[in-house]
């Protein structure tokens, strides 16, 4: 790996930098989304789920398409569902560690 590809993974991983954006991505791994269905997520604005969305558009991992009126949102790449698993196991081990501890 080469500094261009590890920017390019580190952008992707910035990304998933917000609690709202990873909602996002659990919401879409049960379907595609609009974004009205999304702001039901978190008690944020339209203009905010907007640009969490275009977060994670410009990263790839969303893309959308038109139905009349609405934009649909989809999850343009599955496998970005396994890093959220893994930082669920890393906060369980972690969690774990610190119980350990007590």
């Amino acid at each position: 790996m080469n500094w261009t590809q590890a920017k390019a993974r580190a952008d992707v991983l910035k990304a998933l930098g917000h609690p709202v954006r990873v909602l996002m991505l659990e919401m879409l791994s049960k379907g595609d989304r609009c974004e009205k269905d999304m702001r039901r997520l978190a008690t944020i604005s339209q203009p905010s789920i907007s640009r969490h969305l275009s977060w994670l558009k410009r990263a790839g991992i969303v893309t959308e398409r038109r139905a009349g009126a609405r934009v649909i949102h989809h999850l343009a790449c599955p496998d970005m569902l396994q890093a959220l698993k893994c930082a669920a196991n890393v906060v369980r081990s972690k969690r774990k560690q610190n119980d350990n501890r007590l």
